[in-house]
Order: structure tokens, then C-alpha cells, then sequence
């Protein structure tokens, strides 16, 4: 039996390395970041075109608090702007979704859908979906829809490709275990494919997420009037670079805490995978 005095100094030395490994993260950002102040300060490029990291950081923090107005018609206005841009990424990520997951499955699961859906798809999946924007505007007007239309074109496709790669892979002796069992194709396809296929899925889903933050920015540079890309593209008009670094790390930013999101979500769902892991490898 192990005693509690056993067990107590292992809280500490666990916590001390949970410590360790996020410091070891944050290594090459502090890297990058003293070097970047470095060059800025050496004089070498005007303060204008290359800010340093500490006047990003005051800009982004007038842009977040508002304590000084240096952002002018920003100065507090970070909240609205990311939520504008946030709303706009989870509504197209999230028909990108659906719609990417059901097709993929179908057309993975069958040869019907393979044959019918498959083609059209794949030509139009190479054509950038910024080549769709003047459709866009056209069809959806200066508003959300545009952005939503784009976010679901960027989005949509590493679903679907994922969706289908995680159904074809199956293991084909679980499913003719299944069959053998007597399950019926909807038993075998809910019950045996989709949770086999599910870290193929998620996989896309977070590339999709990534794809979803860009396109958004994209088309708030050209079809939109609000959002993290409209103020960072307006910055760029009046030569404000220190505003256009604010708003591409807060993009960056959002879209790692997106992602952050979506493997939180994939462990809890996918926590009999790592079970079985585990149990494969004390056998």
C-alpha cells in the first residue's frame, strides 16, 4: 500500500514540471520578441514603418482599454471588433462543419455519393475562395453574409477532405466484425465508422479553424466595414503600422485560443481512444 507520505512530495515535482513545459513555450516568442525590440531600436528602419514590440503593445492596449486615445476612433473598441470577427468565423466555421462532416461521411461511406458528389467538389475545391469575393459582394451585398459565404468556402474543404479520408480508413475488420454481429449499415456507420473516423475528422477541423480566421480577415479588408481585419486595413491607410501589428496578433491570438477550443473538445470526445492507448500499451 502506498502511504500519503509517499504520494505528497509528487504533487510538487508535478507541478514543477507542468511549470517547466510552459516556460519551455514560451522560449522562441521571448525570442523573437527581444530581437524584434532589438532591430527596431538600432535605428536601422523608420519607428514608423517597423514599430517596436513595446509601442505594438501600448497601441494594443489602448485599442483594448482605451486609457489614452493614441488609437484615436479605436481606443477601446478591441472587444466589439474581435467579437464582430468572431461572430462571423464560428457562423461560417460552423456550416462549414455540418455540411463538411455530412458530405465527407457520405461520400466516404458510399460509392453512390462518391461517384455523383465527388467530382463536382473536387473542382471546385482548387479555386481560392478569395477569387470569390466579387461574387460575393454581388450576391450578399457590404455586410456579414460575404464574410460568412468566404470563412464557409476556406472552411468547408479540409472538413470534407478529412471527413472522407477518416471513412476510408476504417479499419475494414471492425466493420466486417459489425456485419457479422448482425448490425444493419446504419448500426455499422454510427457505431463502428464515425468514432473511428473522428481523429480524422477533428484534424480537419482544426485546419478548417485556422482557414476560417484568415478568410474572415480577408473579406473584412474588402466586403466589410467592421472587424479585426477592416481596422487593421484601414491602419495600413493612414500609416498606423503599430495598429496593424496590434491586429495581427490578436488575430493570431484568437485563432490559437480557437484552437486551443477544438482540442479540448477532441480530448473529452476522444478520451476511449487514449484509454485504449493506454491499455494497448501496458499489455
Amino acid at each position: 500500500m502506498t502511504s500519503v507520505t509517499d504520494t505528497a512530495p509528487a504533487k510538487p515535482a508535478f507541478r514543477l514540471t507542468r511549470a517547466l513545459q510552459g516556460l519551455e513555450r514560451l522560449i522562441v516568442p521571448a525570442l523573437l520578441i527581444a530581437g524584434w525590440e532589438a532591430f527596431a531600436r538600432s535605428g536601422m528602419l523608420p519607428p514608423a514603418l517597423l514599430p517596436a514590440p513595446s509601442a505594438v503593445l501600448h497601441a494594443l492596449g489602448d485599442w483594448v482599454f482605451g486609457f489614452d486615445e493614441t488609437t484615436q476612433t479605436y481606443s477601446g473598441h478591441w472587444l466589439r471588433d474581435a467579437l464582430a470577427s468572431a461572430l462571423r468565423v464560428f457562423g461560417g466555421f460552423a456550416l462549414a462543419s455540418a455540411l463538411g462532416i455530412l458530405a465527407g461521411v457520405a461520400i466516404g461511406w458510399s460509392r453512390l455519393f462518391e461517384k455523383t458528389l465527388e467530382p463536382t467538389l473536387q473542382i471546385l475545391r482548387p479555386i481560392p475562395p478569395v477569387s470569390w469575393i466579387p461574387l460575393a459582394i454581388i450576391w450578399f451585398g457590404i455586410a456579414d453574409k460575404p464574410a460568412i459565404f468566404l470563412v464557409f468556402l476556406g472552411a468547408f474543404f479540409p472538413v470534407l477532405m478529412n471527413s472522407i479520408h477518416g471513412v476510408k480508413t476504417v479499419d475494414h475488420n471492425l466493420v466486417r466484425a459489425g456485419a457479422m454481429m448482425g448490425a444493419s449499415q446504419r448500426q455499422m456507420l454510427t457505431d463502428i465508422v464515425l468514432p473511428a473516423a473522428l481523429p480524422s475528422i477533428f484534424a480537419g477541423l482544426r485546419i478548417a479553424v485556422g482557414s476560417a480566421w484568415m478568410l474572415t480577415v480577408t473579406a473584412e479588408m474588402v466586403a466589410v466595414k467592421s472587424g479585426l481585419g477592416y481596422v487593421l486595413w484601414d491602419s495600413y491607410y493612414f500609416l498606423r503600422y503599430d495598429i496593424v501589428l496590434a491586429a495581427m496578433i490578436s488575430i493570431g491570438l484568437l485563432g490559437y485560443l480557437s484552437d486551443i477550443g477544438l482540442k479540448a473538445i477532441m480530448a473529452r470526445t476522444l478520451r476511449w481512444q487514449q484509454t485504449t492507448t493506454v491499455q494497448g500499451r501496458a499489455g
